[in-house]
């Protein structure tokens, strides 16, 4: 894949590699990056985005049997794929690339100092 992730999707993808595959649905998915970057996002967003990487083959999806209970509902599980999980660690590897000996200064700046 020559195309660059976006960021929200790199936030799927990771919050796919993190949640056990009984749990990689919207809701979770959503609850995870939520939890841990404090956006609040719209199902919407996730399964447009979940869609769309879906169609560029980075994830796949399949439906879960029905829940337990009376009149349960599927799940649509989502699988993060290794053309999904390559083009995550290329993503990953060019931030580590970039940010290499630069985020002490980055840590100097937005703590009030100056850059060294």
């Amino acid at each position: 894949m020559s195309k660059a992730l976006g960021e929200f999707e790199q936030l799927l993808l990771l919050a796919l590699l993190g949640l056990p595959p009984e749990q990689a649905y919207g809701v979770p998915i959503r609850d995870l990056i939520e939890q841990r970057t404090g956006r609040t996002l719209s199902a919407g967003a996730v399964y447009t985005a979940l869609d769309r990487l879906e169609e560029k083959g980075l994830v796949s999806s399949r439906s879960s049997a029905p829940a337990p209970e009376r009149g349960g509902r599927r799940k649509r599980l989502y699988r993060l794929e290794p053309g999904g999980a390559e083009a995550l660690a290329k993503t990953v590897q060019t931030f580590r690339d970039m940010s290499r000996g630069l985020l002490p200064r980055l840590d100097a700046i937005v703590g009030g100092g100056r850059a060294p």
